[in-house]
């Protein structure tokens, strides 16, 4: 189904002879006294042929038709075109959108192939609240590109490989307890990185002892490998079930041991195509031509031999290039990776990856109350295995008072669904660059800009339904004359228009905003328009837009994520 702006700027090509090949573009009004729609086509011409906007407006007013959409069109100001819809176009849109799976939403005309790269755990550590952004926001990227028509693939790249594993199977030889591992098997392996760390600082043995062990590991020693694949075996378990909860998939979960092969004939290949150069013993590309990274080039070897971050990244990107043709490879990690990524990149182009689009999708911090990043009172990182417990018991407490003769398992599943959708909204309806503080009561709270007000809405909209006697006859033509119901219908048009938004920056923002404006806009028409007290057509066209309502929040949640339940 074709958007409206759409149709508009269809219509505004007729007159592209006096916008001199300039492609229109209509957006939504902020203010409805403005009219539904609006393009400022007139203003932008104007000034590149030094020509008066109101004068030019009039002459496209009167070189397009738009009769059977809208009331003939106004300029305001120094020279916007405003649209205001007809209502029998509106009752027709309405009709049409009910019959539409997809909620008036296109698909996108040239579907691309796209990796998306994010929550990445390390093995042998707990997840923590530092993977909540990553996790949920590429999570909600990927079901928008999907539901748009893209063919993704999510690759959960975890830290698996690295001189940490050196402490860990030293501490897994020589003071494991398998009761602890058997409890609660990822902080045991913690408590064993720790413990070896803390002895090799003192201990010059020790540090030996660690080193021996890491190289064993990476010559494939057996018993060393076994503790390896065991130790990831046990971290994947939590990850999974963690990730269960919070119903993400990944397509794939190719660790950084997955590229160690990769890595010497990589740095060789780039080396011999003169890519890259030694410099004081490392390996490094350099970038004189890029202004911003001349003086920072790449490493991808250290003087001692050893590879690092970018190192695997390259051999990544080239693996991801060789096994799925991407056309985009997204990257979905914090803010302060974005130098690493613009070195990477950069690498990348000049190797001769210039086939695939590559993106770092950079996000802010979550902070504490006291406006620092989250932490425990013990300075530790804050495990998302308790944040997601306690999204549960708060939400399972405000449940209670609100509804207490729910039954318990009912109660149970219901708390899930809010505390999680409570979590989740609280990140996405941020723009991603933000800085957020972190608030329990902000958050589960039934008022204002939150997941557990946009589900009341759909609860509220459930319970119109389950009173009702008869069957639910919705109407083929829509008839309404209340400005609420103007309101809410108009809101629902856009729908289509915000989904296709959020993906040109990264920004399910833009469709959270949008999904609390249109539960605004159906609590203002239920205050105003009495559903089930009406009757006849009045009533069935009134019942059509709760329909579409509840439709729509619940579409729009599920693409962030969110589950609805059907009561609270």
């Amino acid at each position: 189904m074709p958007t409206i702006p759409f149709l508009l700027e269809t219509r505004l090509q007729s007159a592209s002879a006096l916008l001199d090949g300039l492609s229109p573009r209509v957006v939504a009004s902020m203010d409805a006294q403005f009219g539904d729609y609006q393009t400022n086509a007139a203003l932008i011409h104007a000034k590149k042929a030094r020509a008066n906007p109101r004068e030019l407006a009039r002459k496209i007013i009167d070189a397009i038709d738009v009769s059977d959409l809208c009331e003939p069109p106004e300029i305001a100001g120094a020279g916007f075109i405003n649209f205001r819809l007809k209502a029998a176009f509106m009752a027709q849109r309405l009709a049409e959108l009910a019959a539409d799976p997809r909620h008036g939403v296109p698909a996108v005309a040239e579907p691309r192939t796209i990796i998306v790269d994010f929550s990445a755990p390390n093995i042998a550590k707990p997840m923590h609240v530092g993977h909540i952004r990553s996790t949920i926001l590429g999570d909600a990227l990927t079901r928008v590109a999907r539901f748009l028509g893209h063919r993704v693939v999510t690759d959960n790249h975890i830290g698996d490989w690295g001189t940490q594993f050196g402490k860990v199977i030293h501490g897994w030889k020589h003071f494991l307890d398998r009761d602890a591992l058997r409890r609660d098997a990822v902080a045991e392996l913690v408590r064993l990185y720790k413990e070896a760390h803390a002895r090799s600082e003192s201990d010059p043995e020790v540090l030996r002892e660690c080193r021996q062990e890491l190289a064993k590991l990476q010559r494939g020693d057996a018993e060393n490998s076994a503790i390896w694949r065991e130790a990831i075996d046990l971290s994947r378990h939590e990850f999974d079930a963690i990730y269960q909860q919070l119903d993400i998939e990944f397509d794939e979960w190719l660790g950084e041991s997955f590229y160690h092969d990769r890595l010497q004939p990589l740095v060789d290949r780039l080396l011999a195509t003169k890519v890259a150069e030694k410099s004081e013993g490392a390996v490094c590309v350099f970038f004189p031509e890029n202004e911003a990274l001349a003086e920072r080039p790449c490493l991808i070897r250290k003087s001692d031999g050893a590879a690092l971050y970018a190192t695997t990244d390259l051999a990544t990107i080239e693996y991801r290039i060789e096994r799925w043709h991407p056309d985009e490879i997204w990257y979905v990690t914090g803010a302060p990776q974005q130098l690493h990524f613009q070195q990477v990149f950069a690498a990348m182009r000049k190797a001769g990856g210039t086939e695939v689009e590559l993106r770092h999708i950079p996000f802010g911090s979550i902070l504490g109350e006291d406006r620092k990043v989250m932490k425990t009172r013990s300075g530790d990182n804050v495990s998302l295995r308790d944040l997601l417990e306690e999204a549960r018991e708060r939400a399972g407490q405000a449940l209670a008072a609100k509804n207490p003769d729910l039954p318990a398992e009912e109660a149970k599943k219901i708390a899930g669904i809010i505390g999680l959708g409570a979590l989740k909204y609280a990140e996405l309806s941020q723009f991603r660059m933000t800085d957020y503080v972190f608030s329990w009561d902000k958050m589960l709270s039934l008022h204002g800009n939150t997941a557990p007000y946009l589900q009341n809405a759909c609860v509220r909209i459930s319970s119109i339904f389950r009173k009702l006697d008869e069957a639910v006859v919705l109407p083929d033509t829509y008839t309404f004359s209340e400005a609420a119901e103007f309101s809410l219908a108009r809101k629902l048009f856009q729908y289509g228009e915000i989904v296709p938004a959020v993906l040109p920056d990264f920004r399910p923002n833009l469709l959270a905003t949008y999904l609390y404006e249109l539960a605004n806009a159906f609590h203002g028409f239920y205050e105003a328009c009495p559903v089930l007290k009406s009757e006849g057509a009045t009533r069935a066209s009134r019942l059509g837009l709760c329909q579409q309502t509840a439709g729509t929040l619940r579409h729009g949640l599920a693409l962030l994520g969110i589950q609805t339940p059907e009561r609270m």
